[in-house]
């Protein structure tokens, strides 16, 4: 029976739909220009050399790189890429460039390893494992020199895989347990500084907006007090500065332990 291929149509069954979403490296994604991955290294081909290069990462202007540079240093790496940016910023340059820096050293069939400090330096949850499923891609390997995946770990593999994604739900733990604190401190009477008028979504948007280098002034004009007496109203720029401060106190604190 010949098929008319001008009227077939082919539906995709919708309890396969999900099954078949597969995660695009970033160099795949549309719009980037095409560039070629490194080719497989044939059996028993023996590299030309090894490269160890850094990348070390701060989340706001005011906390120090000092320490993940000496120790990537200490640690024999001999090039390293820095900022300093919130893990939440949709691009990093810095990290951008060390890792196309990484991709060209493999092609030209050299051993590459990328090592930082900690895996929280690179990001969490599913970025991490982004950024895990792309260096897999070129053949880089992965090596930390502290935290909970200290040492050297292949970014495929099912213990790597499974602490990146209990990464991203630790930050949702804390920010669960900082408002239980308040709405129990709520409850007996207490008042925690900003909390009566501040909450995550308002948080999250001045983060936001925050990067996009905002005034405080500017940020509380387009903020919107959501419950409590003051409810409708913009919080004030000194309220603002007061809860990005103890954001970035908190994560400073945490990135240290």
């Amino acid at each position: 029976m010949a098929i008319n291929y001008h009227t077939a149509r082919f539906r995709l069954v919708p309890s396969l739909a999900k099954a078949l979403t597969v995660v695009t490296p970033p160099i795949r994604k549309p719009g980037t220009p095409w560039v070629e991955l490194p080719r497989p290294a044939s059996s028993g081909a023996e590299l030309s050399g090894h490269v160890r290069i850094g990348y070390a990462r701060a989340s706001t202007a005011r906390q120090s790189l000092d320490t993940q540079l000496d120790s990537l240093t200490a640690a024999g790496v001999t090039k390293i890429f820095s900022e300093k940016i919130s893990t939440r910023a949709v691009s990093r340059p810095e990290l951008d460039r060390a890792v196309e820096f990484a991709r060209e050293l493999r092609a030209a069939s050299l051993g590459v390893t990328l090592v930082v400090h900690e895996h929280k330096r690179l990001g969490r949850g599913l970025a991490l494992a982004e950024l895990a499923e792309q260096l897999k891609s070129y053949g880089v390997a992965l090596e930390f020199l502290t935290g909970e995946l200290q040492g050297n770990h292949n970014p495929s593999g099912i213990v790597f895989t499974v602490l990146a994604a209990l990464s991203g739900m630790e930050r949702e733990y804390i920010r669960d347990r900082s408002l239980e604190g308040h709405e129990s401190a709520r409850t007996r009477g207490q008042t925690i500084g900003g909390a009566t008028v501040t909450d995550d979504a308002m948080l999250s948007l001045a983060l936001h907006l925050r990067e996009k280098n905002l005034s405080l002034r500017e940020i509380a004009a387009k903020l919107v007090i959501t419950k409590g007496k003051k409810k409708g109203r913009h919080p004030s720029p000194a309220t603002v500065l007061r809860m990005l401060r103890e954001h970035d106190e908190a994560d400073e604190d945490h990135s240290h332990r």
